[in-house]
């Protein structure tokens, strides 16, 4: 994969730079642990041209060792279903699970570690939510949404209109809403919109006990339903 598609676009990185030495929550220990530069944004990106997406919420740990996302236990768990969908059988190893992934979009809400993991707040969120929006419409072109949690999911709505934010929560509420898909429109603070359709999982953490043990069964479903 040329380096173009793992690129964020200078204005974007600078304006995600500046927003993050102003994070009273981010967690500087870790990145200092080793030896990364804290108001770098982790981010995975992918081909412009990728067929699907796969939205998180923030990095971890492992994600500021590693400098991606989604290589820590949730995002382990989410490339070794993708990785049996694939090719059958278990996962060999991680530089495996980097390759598996290499066609497919990778972005989350905040590309910061938070400290304890906790989730960033609103007034976070909102701050990084026009930078995030600016890569999902202007550096990928597709339109299918695997979203991993609530978190994710509802990010959505931020600063979307009261129609588009009560109708995520109405689907978020239905018993189906990881095997069914939403259809939602995200517009830019410069009138620019995009079409996309989410379907959301739950969060692949360990620590998500009612649906941590279900999560490969119910990816590999999106993934066939996706046609991925």
């Amino acid at each position: 994969m040329s380096q173009a598609t793992r690129s964020i676009p200078a204005d974007i990185e600078h304006a995600m730079r500046r927003e993050a030495a102003e994070l009273e929550r981010l967690d500087r220990e870790v990145y200092r642990q080793y030896d990364r530069d804290p108001l770098a944004p982790i981010v995975g990106l992918g081909p412009r041209q990728a067929r699907l997406a796969v939205f998180g919420r923030d990095p971890g740990k492992r994600e500021v060792e590693i400098g991606l996302p989604f290589v820590g236990a949730g995002g382990q768990k989410v490339r070794e279903a993708l990785y049996r969908h694939r090719h059958g059988r278990p996962m060999p190893d991680f530089d495996a699970s980097l390759e598996v992934g290499e066609d497919l979009y990778w972005i989350n809400t905040v590309p910061y570690k938070p400290l304890g993991n906790k989730a960033w707040p609103m007034a976070v969120k909102r701050r990084f939510q026009p930078l995030i929006a600016a890569l999902l419409t202007q550096q990928w072109s597709g339109e299918h949404v695997i979203t991993l949690g609530r978190e994710a999911f509802h990010w959505f709505g931020i600063g979307q209109s009261r129609e588009i934010r009560d109708g995520l929560e109405a689907f978020w509420s239905r018993e189906d809403r990881f095997t069914a898909t939403c259809v939602t429109e995200l517009t830019l603070s410069t009138g620019e919109s995009r079409r996309f359709t989410l379907a959301p999982l739950p969060h692949p953490s360990p620590l998500n006990q009612r649906w941590f043990k279900r999560f490969p069964e119910l990816l590999d479903r999106r993934l066939s339903a996706l046609g991925a």
